[in-house]
């Protein structure tokens, strides 16, 4: 079973950090962190999709995968200018027409309204992956969809939404991914100003 530490939580969507629940997807054998039944269930309850003590049946673990890859697939298309796949779009709307949509609401967040509380906690994993395909309808029907990244990490291809100011940020986590990636930057200027012989 997978633990917390598996999961990141950076995606700044529930849709895209359920896409993120496939690590590592530059490698060949990418790394799955919903490894069976139980992890799909422990996923949707830290996201807030379901209920405690809720497991998610064999069945639902595969449709699960295949939605994730789906919202990923959709994802990146239209991030990138491009229309997603008709069957894509077929699968994200049967999908989100599995659970009810939930009252929309408002929270303010630095000084603006923005929605809140929309996703609500369903009672049985099918439906909260309904409520993940709702979300990924939602950020593709949006102008937040333009501000979709990749991390530019080597090893990371986490996918964010950019929230920052001017629109720049290159690492899913800068705590992550970002440190990393100054430090490793940092210490090869220092190898090759070694390198280089003195006066």
């Amino acid at each position: 079973m997978a633990t917390d530490d598996m999961w990141i939580w950076d995606g700044g969507r529930v849709c895209l950090d359920f896409a993120n629940t496939l690590r590592h997807r530059w490698r060949t054998a990418p790394e799955e962190t919903l490894r069976d039944p139980g992890d799909l269930a422990l996923w949707l309850q830290r996201a807030g999709l379901l209920a405690p003590d809720i497991p998610a049946p064999a069945a639902v673990l595969a449709s699960g995968r295949r939605l994730r890859e789906t919202v990923d697939r959709a994802v990146l298309a239209v991030a990138d200018n491009r229309l997603p796949l008709s069957g894509d779009i077929t699968v994200l709307n049967r999908s989100a027409a599995g659970a009810p949509r939930p009252a929309l609401q408002i929270a303010v967040t630095d000084g603006r309204l923005e929605p809140a509380g929309t996703a609500g906690i369903a009672t049985d994993a099918s439906a909260a992956l309904a409520l993940i395909a709702q979300d990924a309808v939602e950020l593709l029907l949006s102008a937040e969809i333009r501000r979709v990244r990749v991390c530019g990490a080597d090893e990371c291809a986490l996918r964010f939404v950019d929230r920052s100011p001017a629109r720049n940020r290159r690492w899913c986590s800068m705590s992550r991914c970002g440190n990393r990636t100054k430090v490793r930057l940092h210490q090869a200027r220092a190898r090759r100003s070694e390198d280089i012989p003195g006066d």
